[in-house]
C-alpha cells in the first residue's frame, strides 16, 4: 500500500462522515461539502491503486 491509498482512503472516510453529520443535521453544504470529500478521496486511492498495478506489472 502507497501513501495515495491511505490517505485516499482516509478522505474518502471522513468525507462520508461529514456527508452523514449534513443529513442528520439537515445542513446541506455539510452533506454537498462531504460527498465532493469522499469524490476526492475515491480518486486519490484510484490513482494508488494505479500506481500499485504498474509496480506489479511485468516488463
Amino acid at each position: 500500500m502507497n501513501k495515495d491509498q491511505v490517505k485516499g482512503r482516509m478522505t474518502e472516510a471522513k468525507g462520508k462522515a461529514k456527508e452523514l453529520a449534513g443529513k442528520l443535521t439537515g445542513k446541506t453544504s455539510t452533506e454537498i461539502k462531504g460527498k465532493a470529500e469522499k469524490v476526492a478521496g475515491r480518486t486519490q486511492a484510484g490513482y494508488g491503486d494505479a500506481k500499485e498495478d504498474m509496480k506489479k506489472a511485468p516488463r
